[in-house]
């Protein structure tokens, strides 16, 4: 019998620096936070790394072109928000080409925004993540209950080692 175990959607965001900015796009017609600033970025696709899916992204969001050396890992944020997700940061320190609105049905906007003052409308996770000051890489837990401060979990007796 084979049993179909669904994976937790993964998502990548690329952070665009320049000049003490960020790049940020306002998601239009997607279904998902429309109206709202987000980093571009988008779900890693089955067989791709997390830097592949950023440099697809990329490519297919804003039109310019990444190379994995020139990506490095920020941080992650474990999410409850509709679902259990999983969300990678990272920064570009180089990419060729002018961003751009490469799909305009899907963003209605682009702008370059100080982590310290981003529009009113960003994605909540996206501006937790942006104002995060921890040593890099960082890993934040979003939206899930804290557990008991009294509650010890301990290994299963078979999982205990003689």
């Amino acid at each position: 019998m084979t049993v179909a175990i669904a994976g937790i959607p993964t998502g990548v965001h690329v952070i665009l620096p320049q000049t003490g900015s960020v790049l940020l796009m306002r998601r239009a017609n997607t279904g998902f936070f429309d109206g709202l600033f987000s980093l571009p970025g988008g779900h890693v696709e089955a067989g791709e790394s997390i830097r592949m899916a950023a440099i697809r992204e990329m490519a297919e969001e804003l039109d310019v072109c990444l190379t994995a050396p020139d990506l490095d890992l920020v941080g992650v944020v474990h999410r409850l928000s509709d679902t259990n997700r999983i969300d990678f940061f990272l920064r570009a320190r180089h990419w060729q080409g002018e961003p751009r609105r490469a799909e305009p049905d899907k963003c209605d906007a682009l702008g370059w925004y100080s982590p310290a003052a981003l529009p009113a409308n960003t994605v909540a996770y996206i501006r937790e993540a942006l104002g995060c000051t921890c040593a890099e890489p960082w890993v934040m837990e979003l939206g899930w209950p804290a557990p008991p401060a009294d509650e010890t979990v301990r290994p299963a007796a078979s999982a205990q080692i003689p």
